[in-house]
């Protein structure tokens, strides 16, 4: 099973990828674990892309691309592997298609996790975390006995800076704005599976699995 997740923050595709990877047995490649393999490895294209998060910049497409490269001609790749992060853009898309070509095998397919903004953002800011133990709590979906106060050890709970409303709808803008083409682009392909996420999480893996048709 060769397939790529993709889903805004707030989806639960963490969630998903952990669930799909034990029942697919295949290995969860993220851009972020990529790059922390590629630097261990001090792989030449590892160096490189240290010296760009080193000094606070964008590792350009073609590091990462080479990096993705490298990380799916492993061999626990070879029965599969599943894509979270990557690609993010129609080029990267174009150059996936050229790796993958190059190995002879094809994606099974996109899987994208809609979720609407509305439900989203209410999902990304209501998680609150505790001061003094670390708890975490969601305002919603797990809120505390008393509103600002730790069940466990009364300690103050607090918002964290990235899930303030403002921060949110610019993490959920840059997803839209750098996902829209590639859902065209997966569509046109006939590979794009979208999977209503607002279901129950068993549901929503139990959909995934059935339009992945294994």
């Amino acid at each position: 099973m060769r397939v790529i997740l993709m889903g805004p923050p707030g989806a639960g595709k963490g969630t998903q990828a952990e669930q799909l990877i034990e029942y697919y047995k295949i290995p969860h490649i993220s851009t972020g674990d990529m790059f922390r393999a590629a630097i261990k490895d001090q792989t030449p294209l590892g160096i490189k892309a240290k010296e760009y998060m080193d000094a606070g910049g964008l590792v350009p497409d073609e590091v990462t691309i080479g990096i993705v490269a490298e990380r799916i001609k492993k061999d626990d790749c070879k029965t599969g592997f599943m894509l979270d992060g990557f690609p993010r853009t129609a080029a990267q898309a174009d150059a996936l298609a050229k790796i993958l070509s190059d190995l002879n095998v094809t994606l099974d397919g996109v899987v994208n996790i809609e979720v609407d903004d509305e439900t989203l953002l209410q999902r990304l800011t209501g998680r609150r975390i505790c001061k003094k133990c670390g708890a975490t709590y969601h305002m919603v979906f797990n809120p505390p006995a008393k509103e600002g106060v730790c069940d466990k050890c009364k300690g103050e709970l607090y918002q964290r800076s990235d899930d303030t409303l403002e921060t949110a709808e610019n993490r959920l803008k840059v997803y839209n704005d750098q996902t829209e083409p590639l859902i065209a682009y997966y569509s046109e392909q006939g590979l794009l599976k979208g999977i209503q996420g607002k279901q129950d999480i068993n549901k929503v893996l139990q959909d995934i699995i059935s339009a992945l048709g294994q």
